[in-house]
């Protein structure tokens, strides 16, 4: 028996209601180019919108003229969606609350995650939204995935709670020296001071 293996995240579908509310908000609100539009194959009373989340992949919804949006928190029941997160840079992440609250959408407030800054809000549909900024960069060649894993590894080790800025960085040196070639004999911490 095989695995299929998955290779990153092809698209997500959501469903919406109109076709300006869905644009309104996925490239109005949260800058996502609006790149195309088709009939949905599968229903043609609905539209398929497509949209670009910033690394290329896709968010799509499904929308329909004779849906109006009802915003009431989505279900949250096993199997259901809780919400979806997107990257935002350092920089777009300090001004969420500001940009947010110009618009009157109310929000979490700022929560602190240990390895990352997260905003918490609702879509006009009522799917929760979050906006993730992480607090590292990962070393050239590696992804956050791999700094997370090896943060992982240094909490459980050290019988830590939670990731916090402390493994992530001792996770970035590990991976940096365990990938990197040195002429020096010894790469042990020094004090030249």
């Amino acid at each position: 028996m095989q695995k299929l293996q998955s290779q990153g995240v092809h698209h997500i579908t959501l469903v919406g209601a109109g076709r300006q509310t869905s644009i309104d908000f996925w490239e109005g609100v949260l800058g996502m180019p609006f790149i195309f539009e088709q009939p949905n194959l599968d229903k043609a009373s609905e539209s398929h919108l497509y949209f670009d989340p910033g690394d290329g992949r896709l968010i799509t919804i499904f929308t329909d003229e004779s849906r109006t949006p009802e915003k009431r928190r989505t279900p949250t029941d096993p199997g259901c969606v809780h919400h979806i997160a997107f990257a935002v840079s350092r920089v777009t992440f300090l001004q969420a609350v500001a940009r947010l609250d110009e618009r009157a959408i109310k929000h979490s407030g700022v929560k602190d995650r240990g390895f990352m800054d997260s905003i918490y809000f609702e879509d006009p549909l009522g799917l929760l939204i979050e906006l993730a900024s992480y607090r590292f960069e990962p070393p050239a060649g590696f992804t956050h995935a791999d700094v997370l894993m090896q943060a992982h590894k240094l909490r459980v080790a050290r019988g830590d709670y939670a990731i916090a800025e402390v493994h992530l960085a001792d996770a970035i040196q590990a991976l940096v020296e365990r990938s990197r070639a040195t002429l020096s004999e010894d790469r042990a911490p020094k004090n030249p001071y």
